[in-house]
């Protein structure tokens, strides 16, 4: 395969890239795959990747278990930042399911539209992963409203740059052509890759130089080692996956799972680096009480009562509970009643 800068030519020769259908050196034609795995009809409406189709479905239902842990630590550094970068993977997964599989057809009017939304959200989400990177530097605190809307207003930019060049490329207005994709170009291979090596990058000198633990360091090369096996998956040895295994797969189904396995590689880092304050958590995990030794509800006495320091006069008393020609002991310390002893009661040299 031979990669040209700003030409889909050899890649979508070997990969069935989403955008492949709507560009090409050929005006209006599209670039088709040499090799692509073989579609299933069902109840009249043909399939195109169903395996791969079934890969979206398991990473979205993984996508929402890892939301649903991250919002779990209710105290954990970053946290509003990282969920908002799984919910966009999340959205991602749902769009490419529906543009690989061919629901939405590559000859309808929709489809470059679909195709311009989910260009922009790629490149939105690499740009969430990469203000993420900055997050654990505390150049704004985690959380508040200027961390959350920088990401925020970054996200959204990247997101309607992106979606303009690409729907720009895809119909040939204000100065785009399918036939020269060089934007889309950049921002649909080479941006991703501009964005993970600076994460990985920022990633390594925060464990480094604030963390005593070096396990973290294991899970950022996990998902650098998924993230390019994908990439050399998809763009080298596509073709090849697809003749041995007679078109039931091809490289797409391997990138689809390689990335799912490097997205769960970045929750598992976050994971490791941010620990939850239980003073102030709230969740399933059980949470450790010191309990006072003068509190009133371990100290046995009668609630409502009031707790008085002994003093001399009394401190060899040993009163009981129970009432006894009125009251006695402990009990008797309540608002309204002059003080111990009673001499009412017959109290004489500590006897009755």
């Amino acid at each position: 395969m031979t990669i040209k800068f700003g030409s889909f030519d050899g890649l979508c020769q070997t990969a069935a890239l989403v955008v492949c259908p709507l560009v090409g050196s050929t005006a209006g034609q599209g670039v088709e795959p040499t090799c692509y795995s073989r579609n299933v009809q069902v109840g009249g409406t043909l399939i195109f990747q169903p395996s791969t189709c079934f890969v979206h479905i398991v990473a979205i239902i993984m996508t929402a278990i890892m939301i649903y842990h991250v919002r779990s630590k209710y105290t954990a550094v970053g946290r509003k930042e990282i969920v908002m970068f799984f919910y966009m993977f999340a959205v991602i997964e749902l769009l490419a399911m529906f543009l690989d599989s061919g629901v939405i057809p590559t000859a309808s009017g929709a489809y470059p539209w679909f195709a311009a939304v989910y260009t922009g959200l790629i490149a939105a989400a690499y740009c969430c992963l990469l203000i993420n990177g900055f997050v654990g530097f505390q150049f704004a605190e985690d959380g508040t409203p200027l961390s959350l809307w920088l990401l925020r207003l970054s996200c959204l930019a990247v997101f309607g740059v992106a979606f303009f060049v690409a729907i720009a490329t895809f119909k040939g207005f204000a100065g785009f052509a399918p036939t020269k994709p060089l934007g889309l170009w950049i921002i649909y291979i080479l941006w991703p890759l501009i964005t993970v090596v600076i994460y990985v990058v920022l990633q390594l000198i925060l464990v480094i130089r604030t963390l005593d633990d070096r396990w973290p360091i294991g899970d950022i090369l996990f998902g650098v080692a998924f993230f390019t096996v994908a990439q050399i998956v998809l763009f080298a040895f596509s073709v090849t996956i697809c003749d041995a295994v007679k078109h039931y797969i091809d490289g797409l189904f391997f990138f689809t799972l390689a990335m799912l396995l490097s997205v769960m590689m970045v929750y598992k880092y976050w994971d490791s680096i941010t620990k939850e304050d239980l003073e102030f958590s709230v969740g399933s995990k059980a949470a450790v009480w010191e309990l006072s030794p003068k509190d009133p509800l371990l100290a046995g006495g009668t609630p409502g009562a009031v707790d008085y320091e002994p003093d001399d006069n009394q401190s060899s008393y040993q009163g009981t509970a129970s009432l006894v020609g009125g009251e006695r002991g402990r009990d008797y310390y309540r608002p309204g009643h002059a003080g111990y002893p009673p001499a009412s009661n017959g109290y004489e040299n500590g006897r009755y």
